[in-house]
């Protein structure tokens, strides 16, 4: 490495130890840093010597760039298990989460026995239109091959600009020649939440992921059911089943705003960082939109982050019953702050508290019923129907919303 590299090296590390020390918020924010004096140099030198070294002995040829954004990335993993460096692929693939709204073909997938399986074709999308089915296997795309170890790829291959085509192609059981599909992709709406009545008048949500729709998607949801349960019975809902089973988070604003649905009043979480804008508690405002009817919480170790502060706010408030088993504990926010060239860091920023003050980082949220469940409950795909038969924790929330039914009707 010449001496020339090397000092750009030293100058390019102490700069990017500058930019990491000013970035906050959700914007990058400009402001003079001072660099530590003591380390500073020191550590851009170690870096450039480190890399010096690769460049010149490892086995395989690696380029400036390349060595860069994998120092970037140690950087920002090492911080903890939650903090990470996106790529522009990546930080899309964030956004597309959080929005719950992308271009393809609109179809849900997986890995199983070293292929990729379609888990369920979303209602009303290209896919579903042209008769993907739930169990398919898709063996190429665009006349590429996939596999299980190309799983994100074949994601990305499927999305694209509206309006522009990709040829699926799949293997079915019981058919002897592989189906081929010329599809044409289109915006696609990715829907968190589910419903479905439970006889007589009791009502089940399940929210698969907290994205920016997923509040409205909500109240339209119990909208629905209230309508049917009145046209089939006469009767108001009286209890409802909110299955956070094995869902992982989303966004902290998505958590508070399906909260804010089921509360009058107090605290719904609060959090504490060392930014102003990582300081705040959020209460909740007037209006319960089902009028304090019973809730039950199905939660389990898959039940993380904004699924935890739903949960925590609810249990908190005496809101609703919170049956199943330890949440996972996740009680660390994390802000997407966005780079250059469209790349972000996801970094965590703060530490959430429960109504009580509680963290519940890396101990969970305690279920009030438990219940052990079943690995094949919630399924895989958000369109998975209820089994009220095998499904031990749902079968409990029913009964548990029976019981309180009984018990309204004798005080009154």
């Amino acid at each position: 490495m010449s001496l020339k590299t090397r000092a750009f090296l030293v100058l390019l590390v102490a700069t990017v130890i500058t930019a990491g020390l000013t970035i906050g918020g959700d914007i990058m924010q400009r402001r003079a840093v001072q660099l530590p004096d003591d380390i500073s140099w020191d550590q851009a030198r170690l870096f450039a010597e480190v890399m010096e070294r690769v460049k010149r002995d490892y086995i395989e040829p690696m380029d400036d760039r390349e060595l860069v954004e994998s120092a970037i990335r140690g950087m920002v993993a090492d911080l903890d298990r939650h903090s990470q460096y996106l790529d522009a692929s990546e930080y899309d693939d964030i956004r597309i989460s959080t929005s719950g709204k992308y271009s393809g073909v609109g179809i849900e997938v997986s890995t199983a026995d070293d292929e990729i399986i379609v888990v369920a074709p979303i209602d009303n999308t290209p896919a579903q239109r042209a008769g993907v089915l739930s169990g398919d296997t898709i063996v190429a795309i665009d006349n590429v091959d996939v596999g299980k170890e190309k799983l994100l790829e074949t994601i990305g291959m499927m999305r694209g600009v509206p309006g522009s085509h990709v040829i699926l192609t799949i293997k079915r059981d019981g058919e002897d020649d592989l189906l081929v599909f010329n599809l044409q992709r289109e915006h696609i709406k990715v829907a968190s939440v589910r419903y479905e009545t439970l006889r007589p008048d009791f009502g089940y949500v399940r929210i698969s992921q907290f994205t920016d729709t997923t509040a409205d998607e909500l109240a339209g949801a119990l909208d629905d059911m209230l309508d049917d349960i009145q046209a089939d019975t006469g009767r108001l809902l009286s209890g409802l089943v909110i299955d956070l089973r094995n869902n992982p988070g989303g966004t902290l604003d998505a958590a508070i705003e399906v909260s804010d649905l089921f509360l009058d009043s107090g605290v719904i979480v609060s959090a504490e960082g060392r930014t102003p804008e990582a300081r705040f508690s959020h209460d909740a405002k007037r209006g319960d939109i089902l009028d304090g009817e019973a809730i039950v919480v199905l939660v389990n170790g898959g039940s993380a982050s904004a699924s935890e502060i739903v949960a925590g706010a609810l249990q908190d408030h005496g809101r609703a019953t919170i049956l199943g088993t330890q949440t996972f504990g996740k009680g660390l926010v994390q802000t997407v702050m966005p780079l250059s060239k469209g790349r972000a860091i996801k970094l965590t920023t703060s530490r959430y508290f429960t109504p009580s003050g509680d963290s519940i980082h890396e101990t969970g949220i305690s279920p009030d019923v438990r219940v052990e469940g079943s690995a094949d409950f919630p399924g895989s795909s958000i369109s998975s129907k209820l089994d009220r038969e095998r499904d031990a924790q749902l079968t409990e929330a029913i009964e548990y919303l029976r019981n309180q039914r009984v018990m309204h009707s004798s005080a009154e």
